[in-house]
C-alpha cells in the first residue's frame, strides 16, 4: 500500500517538476517578448483568429489573459476570444506533453484549427452587442512593467556570490530535478531523446535562475508559478493519479467508462465551465490510462480553458457566461463527430 503511494507521488513529483520547468521557461521567454505580440495587430479577422489560436496554444495562462486584455480594450472581437478560449488548454497543457507529448502536440494542432473555424464562425453568426458595449475597459494586472533585463553580464558574479533566498531554493529546485533525472529515480523509463530535451531544459532553467535578477525571481517564478501554480498542480495530480489507481484496481471502471462513454462525454464537457485548472486533470488522467478515447480528451479540451478565462469573469459575468456557453456547442459538436467516427 506504502510503496504504491510512494510511487504514485513520485510520479505526481516528477510531472509538477517538469511542469514547473516548462513553466519557468515560457515565463521567461513572455517577460523578454512583451509587447511583440500585439504589434502591427489590425481590424483583419484572420489575423486576429491566428494570434489568439498562437496565444491560446501556448502553455499556461498568459496567453489567454492577454487575449482577454486585448478583448476589454476592443482591440479584438468576441470570436477571436472564443478561438483563443477554445486553443488553451491552461496548465494542463505541460501536464499532457509531460505524459503524452505526441498525443499532446496533435491535441494542440486540433484545437488550434478549430479555434480558428470556430472564431471566424461565432463572428459571423453572433456579435454579443450589450457586453461589447458594456465591458470595462480598465487594464487587466498582466505584469505590465517595464521590460525586465533578465541577463546583466556585470551581475551575474554578485548573484552566484551573494545569492537571494529565491535564487538559492530555486536553484536547489532545479538542482534536485536534475540529480532525480541524472540518477533515473525521475523519467527512469523516458526514451533518450526525451531524456536530452529534459536536461536541455533543465540547464536553460539553471541558467535562468543564476542570471535573472530578484525582482524576476519573486515576482514572476516564485510569487507567480511555485506559490500559486505548482501547489495545486502537484495536488490534482497527486489525487487525481491516487483517485484512478484505487478506482482501476477496485472498481471495472473501463467497463463503465465503456458503457457510458457518452455521458463521460457530456460530463467533461460540463465540467470545463468551472474557470479553473484542475478538474480537466480527471480526463487527462483517464486518457493517459487508455480509460477513455481521444474524442472526449478533445471535448473537454475545447470546453475548458483553465482559469485562462478568470480575468473575463472578474470583468464580465456576461461575457464569461456567453463564451463558456459558445465553447460548450463547439465542444458538443466536435467531441460528438470524434466518437461517431470512433476517434
Amino acid at each position: 500500500m506504502m510503496e504504491t503511494v510512494y510511487h504514485i507521488f513520485l510520479n505526481a513529483f516528477m510531472i509538477t517538476g517538469f511542469v514547473f520547468i516548462m513553466m519557468l521557461v515560457i515565463e521567461y521567454v513572455n517577460v523578454q517578448s512583451r509587447g511583440i505580440w500585439q504589434k502591427g495587430l489590425t481590424k483583419n479577422w484572420w489575423r486576429q483568429y491566428l494570434l489568439a489560436g498562437i496565444l491560446g496554444a501556448i502553455p499556461g495562462c498568459l496567453g489567454a489573459f492577454t487575449m482577454v486584455a486585448l478583448f476589454s480594450h476592443r482591440l479584438v472581437s468576441f470570436g477571436a476570444l472564443v478561438t483563443a478560449m477554445i486553443a488553451t488548454s491552461g496548465d494542463e497543457a505541460f501536464v499532457m506533453f509531460a505524459m503524452f507529448p505526441q498525443k499532446a502536440a496533435l491535441l494542440t494542432v486540433l484545437l488550434f484549427v478549430i479555434g480558428m473555424l470556430a472564431g471566424y464562425i461565432t463572428d459571423k453568426l453572433y456579435v454579443p452587442k450589450g457586453i461589447l458595449e458594456k465591458f470595462s475597459e480598465k487594464d487587466l494586472p498582466l505584469h505590465d512593467e517595464p521590460q525586465c533585463k533578465c541577463f546583466q553580464k556585470d551581475k551575474l558574479r554578485d548573484y552566484l556570490i551573494h545569492p537571494s533566498f529565491y535564487r538559492l531554493a530555486l536553484a536547489i529546485i532545479v538542482l534536485l530535478l536534475i540529480l532525480g533525472v541524472a540518477t533515473g529515480l525521475l523519467a527512469g523509463g523516458a526514451k533518450i531523446w526525451m531524456k536530452i530535451t529534459i536536461f536541455l531544459s533543465l540547464g536553460f532553467s539553471f541558467f535562468v535562475v543564476v542570471s535573472v535578477p530578484d525582482h524576476f525571481l519573486k515576482q514572476h517564478i516564485w510569487d507567480h508559478i511555485v506559490k500559486v501554480h505548482i501547489p495545486r498542480i502537484f495536488l490534482w495530480t497527486f489525487g487525481t493519479l491516487l483517485a484512478i489507481h484505487f478506482l482501476m484496481n477496485y472498481i471495472d471502471i473501463h467497463a463503465w467508462l465503456s458503457d457510458n462513454m457518452l455521458m463521460v462525454l457530456f460530463v467533461a464537457v460540463l465540467i470545463g465551465i468551472i474557470p479553473e485548472s484542475g478538474p480537466h486533470l480527471i480526463f487527462v488522467t483517464l486518457f493517459f490510462q487508455g480509460a477513455i478515447p481521444f474524442s472526449v480528451l478533445l471535448a473537454s479540451s475545447i470546453s475548458q480553458d483553465g482559469h485562462g478565462s478568470l480575468p473575463l469573469l472578474a470583468e464580465s459575468k456576461r461575457g464569461f457566461l456567453a463564451v463558456k456557453l459558445v465553447n460548450i456547442i463547439y465542444a458538443l459538436v466536435f467531441g460528438l463527430i470524434g466518437y461517431l467516427i470512433g476517434f
